[in-house]
């Protein structure tokens, strides 16, 4: 049996070769997976083949059975994995299935999808409640970092809370933003960001250009001014010594967790700002739903509507009035 971590080069090459090729031109050809989708499939096949190199002496593709693969779904659960992680890998597997029962059908006209409707998903796990900031919560976050002179963390909050943006496009941020004009809407001042490669299918994504305020861009210029000069040229960055590169997304993810999380006295994460941002200006500042569609960078309002939070309505109590 092997640990849930990421497979060697050197495991890899103990895999049947047929499995490392067929595995390797699915990557390859699969243009219409995003950067973040190639890295997770290249794990979860690595992860799957191996374990089948393990325990069942080393199986081509084609000769792997349904019951192969509900063992290995098993043992994922025995490793503690959550529902979504299992589905996930389950997803890559069953693509790859898919891409050699279309490309290689000549070849191999016995081959079947080994994940069939038999081999039931396993249950949703738990999911936490959402529950956005309010804008109280937002400014009692914002005064307490600037107070303890927490400069990129408030930058940050206030772009990601600003802009509606997920972690991914606020990790792209260049630092030039503060070279450009603002947007004069009335007494507003936007600011925009280069080019930002954002979720959609496809390895360029779908490309746009975030908005911040101009709360946001005097938190940019402190930061900045406190960072001092250095050839990096992110918003958002880690130092090592004299080191200075692009922060990792796990960084969000810590400052949420730990310092927010401290200061707001519950569960915080960054996500949480996106949702936050559409319910505030919906409910909060009652903005037409579009308005918040075109903010986060939805294709339909349908989808902006999963993020906007509403008081729970008892719809039976309409049945006395």
């Amino acid at each position: 049996m092997i640990k849930m971590l990421e497979i060697s080069d050197e495991q890899w090459i103990s895999v049947n070769e047929k499995n490392r090729k067929i595995v390797e031109e699915f990557l390859r050809e699969s243009i219409q997976l995003s950067f973040e989708s190639i890295k997770q499939y290249t794990s979860a096949l690595k992860i799957f083949f191996y374990w089948i190199k393990e325990n069942t002496e080393n199986k081509v593709f084609y000769e792997i059975k349904p019951r192969d693969y509900l063992l290995y779904q098993n043992f994922l659960s025995r490793q503690g994995l959550s529902s979504s992680a299992i589905r996930m890998k389950r997803s890559a597997i069953s693509s790859l299935n898919g891409y050699i029962e279309v490309y290689y059908a000549d070849e191999y006209p016995m081959f079947r999808n080994f994940i069939n409707k038999k081999i039931p998903a396993p249950e949703q796990s738990f999911v936490n409640e959402k529950n956005p900031l309010t804008l109280e919560e937002y400014k009692h976050l914002c005064f307490e970092l600037e107070k303890r002179e927490k400069w990129q963390e408030l930058a940050y909050l206030k772009c990601s809370f600003s802009s509606g943006a997920r972690r991914a496009e606020i990790r792209q941020i260049l630092k030039n933003i503060v070279l450009e004009e603002p947007k004069i809407i009335g007494i507003t001042k936007i600011y925009q960001t280069d080019d930002i490669r954002c979720k959609g299918r496809g390895k360029t994504g779908k490309i746009r250009r975030l908005q911040i305020d101009e709360d946001s861009m005097s938190s940019i210029k402190k930061w900045l001014e406190i960072r001092g000069n250095d050839s990096c040229e992110y918003l958002f960055v880690s130092k090592n010594g004299i080191n200075v590169k692009q922060i990792s997304l796990e960084s969000f993810n810590n400052w949420c967790s730990t310092l927010f999380e401290e200061i707001v006295g519950r569960r915080v994460h960054p996500h949480l700002f996106r949702e936050s941002r559409a319910t505030s200006m919906v409910v909060e500042q009652n903005k037409d739903i579009k308005i918040a569609q075109k903010l986060l960078g939805h294709n339909s309002s349908i989808t902006t509507d999963l993020y906007i939070i509403r008081e729970d309505k008892d719809d039976s109590d309409e049945a006395f009035t």
